[in-house]
């Protein structure tokens, strides 16, 4: 049995050390990650292990969090690689050699953070692996898998540490205030999984705070089948303020309180992360060594079963679906005309247009543009619910995750759908550089497929991370599709994977060739999966179609169709709803109805096509 273990059964608890990064970041100045220290400033590494070991920490962590070639690659480090894992462990040592105490050196490994995103738990198998062999070559004591939010990756993780070396390993994930992962994973659940995976224990670390650690403790508690538990959370939740981040002045006393309640709890590994410092760390070796008792009670969070949840949801989703959805589902041909929002805050002008189009009788939806060309405008959700609540015509509202997190677009949606918005169109939207804040960047924390799952969640009754809402929504998802991309492959795979996500409707990019819609369904099996809807836009010059074709990404204008346009010369604008009738006559027997992007923003004119 290895030494740690041995301690772990038989001694007191183990005090674990604080924020390392957090403090070497503050320390050292224009580091581009904590781990830089170690090739950077050593002897700061050192100075922070050695304080934290003079406050009372039995165990340290080594400087290598996201000293895996991964993050390091996104920083231009990962030629550093193998320097920095060997010289954090290194770093370690000498602390320990120069505090004269003895002390256990955990090697910390970190998550990834994308393993639903473009890398799959294969690919971070392979990035632990090596960070582990690293780790494990340098002659740590243990590993400290820590700060996980999603079960599935810290698995990989273990997984990747087990397969090269018998060590210990603590595996620690992220809890909230209700005691489940940011993925949605319950502490209990967590801890069942856990405890077949041959680590030596569990817990939570990071996260809110100790009351969030404490509620994680305490429903794993029961399920860790004789695991140890192990508790480091942060100081508490941390703010910016200027360009720093801040955390809370947690007094030591409450980090002495917070060690005598996970030690009631049973844990027998405890520590701080982000924020605690040398004076926290003591308090704690000072409750242990004292076997303080617990002053506070702890309030343990009343957890729910997801049927109980269910059974006191109501339900909202609407059964006959919307207008479009009934249209598309009886095979009925579908219209519509796309708008844009204002660029202030006076809808009088497109409030006007929607009641124009609604009273010509040709019109069943508009859909709504996203800030379009990456300029800002008013909100397309504000918008569409605008012309739903006055007008009476349906809104197809286009949504892009560029401006906003995953949060906020979940935010903006809940809130659209208790103003009455159903149909949503997932785009990716137009690059920031090309609107008019060129140096701004896109959020992008997910791209158009991540949005089309996020509302499958939310019409499934959950968040993205798989927590439960109030009940589910009743979205109908639509995507944007390009049947004339020049990789047709690639746009084909992004299309299937928007199936698999759960789109119902699909809008293509504007068209002015029937035959790169024949091309694309051919791919297809002959027909589409999903309703479409084809753009058309009557184009009524040769010379917007010739830059448009030249400068407008996704857009593709044949020769032979921007000829026809040149040929017309002034009679161009009479040729370009020609063109457009013969693109609507022809969608008719391959697609479910169109949507008209109107001429020069003029929507009344999308009539003109229509007559």
């Amino acid at each position: 049995m290895s030494r740690f273990l041995e301690r772990l059964e038989s001694g007191p608890v183990v005090v674990g050390d604080g924020g390392t990064g957090a403090l070497l970041a503050a320390r050292v100045p224009r580091l581009r990650v904590p781990e830089e220290a170690n090739i950077r400033a050593p002897e700061a590494v050192i100075g922070v292990h050695t304080a934290f070991i003079r406050a009372g920490a039995e165990l340290i962590e080594t400087n290598t969090f996201g000293a895996n070639r991964r993050k390091l690659s996104a920083l231009l480090l990962e030629h550093r690689l193998d320097e920095i894992v060997e010289r954090g462990v290194k770093l370690a040592r000498e602390a320990r050699e120069i505090a004269g105490a003895e002390v256990f050196v955990a090697g910390s490994i970190g998550p990834l953070g994308d393993l639903e995103g473009t890398h799959g738990a294969e690919d971070a198998y392979a990035v632990f692996l090596e960070q582990a062999t690293l780790l494990e070559g340098r002659g740590v004591d243990l590993f400290m898998v820590e700060t996980f939010f999603d079960l599935e990756e810290l698995e990989a993780a273990v997984a990747a540490v087990r397969s090269v070396s018998s060590l210990p390993i603590v595996a620690q994930l992220t809890f909230d205030e209700d005691a489940e992962t940011l993925a949605g994973v319950a502490a209990r659940e967590a801890a069942e999984r856990l405890s077949s995976a041959g680590v030596a224990a569990v817990g939570a670390n990071c996260g809110l705070g100790p009351g969030a650690a404490l509620a994680a403790l305490a429903e794993m508690a029961p399920a860790a089948n004789g695991l140890a538990l192990a508790a480091q959370p942060n100081v508490g939740l941390p703010s910016r303020s200027g360009g720093r981040i801040v955390y809370p002045n947690a007094t030591p006393d409450y980090f002495a309180e917070f060690a005598a309640r996970a030690r009631s709890l049973g844990a027998r590994i405890v520590g701080g992360c982000c924020g605690t410092t040398p004076a926290q760390i003591a308090a704690i070796r000072a409750a242990v060594e004292s076997e303080r008792e617990p002053r506070v009670p702890l309030e343990v969070v009343e957890q729910r079963d997801a049927a109980e949840l269910a059974a006191i949801r109501p339900a909202f989703a609407d059964e006959r679906g919307t207008l479009l959805q009934r249209k598309l589902e009886a095979r009925e041909w579908v219209v519509s005309v796309e708008l844009d929002p204002p660029k202030g805050t006076n809808m009088t002008a497109l409030l006007d247009v929607a009641a124009r189009l609604k009273a010509s009788g040709r019109v069943d939806e508009v859909d709504v543009n996203d800030n379009p060309m990456a300029r800002a405008r008013l909100s397309a959700l504000v918008a569409a619910a605008a012309i739903e609540r006055t007008v009476g015509l349906e809104t197809i509202p286009h949504v892009t995750p560029r401006d906003a997190s995953i949060m906020g677009l979940q935010s903006q949606l809940l809130g659209a759908h208790a103003e009455g918005i159903r149909n949503v169109l997932a785009v990716t939207g137009d690059p920031p550089h090309v609107g008019d804040y060129p140096g701004s960047n896109g959020v992008y924390d997910i791209d158009s497929i991540g949005l089309t799952a996020l509302l499958s969640h939310l019409n499934s009754g959950e968040d993205y991370s798989g927590k439960a809402i109030d009940a589910p929504t009743a979205f109908y998802v639509g995507v944007a599709v390009n049947p004339s991309a020049e990789d047709l492959d690639g746009e084909l795979e992004r299309f299937r994977r928007k199936l698999d996500a759960g789109a119902r409707f699909a809008m293509t990019q504007a068209l002015f060739d029937i035959g790169y819609l024949d091309r694309f369904l051919e791919k297809l099996g002959g027909e589409s999966p999903i309703p479409l809807l084809v753009g058309v836009w009557p184009v009524r010059s040769y010379q917007l179609a010739y830059r448009l074709h030249n400068e407008v990404p996704g857009i593709t204008i044949p020769d032979a169709v921007q000829q026809r346009l040149a040929d017309a010369g002034a009679d161009a604008a009479r040729v370009g709803l020609e063109l457009g009738r013969e693109l609507m006559e022809a969608s008719r027997e391959r697609a479910a109805g169109i949507y008209v992007i109107p001429p020069f923003k003029e929507p009344a004119a999308a009539l003109d096509l229509l007559a």
